[in-house]
């Protein structure tokens, strides 16, 4: 998660939302970083250049799959529905999020799209790690002066 954080950071100062994301190969915890990525809609223009699904595309392309059956996707921020799709879809095994969103969340907090018993693949969710490290890097962005004023 210190990882993410990091990548969540640098979004931050090139003015995007600060979300930051790892994917880790199979192994969980002890696997290897297969991908970093952060949030990158300012930059890139692009509405799906959130951090989870840059760090998926990046992953899928190093290991040559779509599947990332065995990986652990962790990042900042609960992922909002189309993050935690694109989790489902890449056969993730386990998302680890830091700060819970309860205006956008689909991982638990507002819905709960990775274990809806209709699908046919259900990642592990594990919530709330470094909670308040990921929450206060959104709180300051959010709080800081350059975003009152509109900047």
């Amino acid at each position: 998660m210190r990882r993410a954080l990091a990548g969540a950071a640098a979004a931050g100062a090139a003015g995007d939302v600060p979300v930051g994301a790892v994917l880790l190969g199979p192994g969980g915890a002890t696997g290897a970083v297969l991908a970093e990525a952060r949030n990158e809609r300012e930059a890139a223009g692009d509405p799906t250049a959130h951090a989870e699904v840059l760090a998926l595309r990046a992953g899928a392309a190093r290991l040559g799959a779509w599947r990332l059956t065995g990986c652990t996707l962790v990042v900042t921020l609960e992922p909002c529905t189309m993050c935690a799709g694109a989790a489902v879809q890449a056969r993730v095994d386990r998302i680890v999020y830091g700060a819970r969103d309860e205006k956008a969340g689909a991982a638990g907090s507002l819905w709960d799209l990775v274990r809806d018993r209709r699908l046919n693949h259900r990642p592990e969710v594990i919530g709330s790690v470094l909670a308040d490290d990921c929450g206060r890097v959104l709180t300051d962005f959010f709080r800081s002066p350059a975003r009152v004023r509109g900047n």
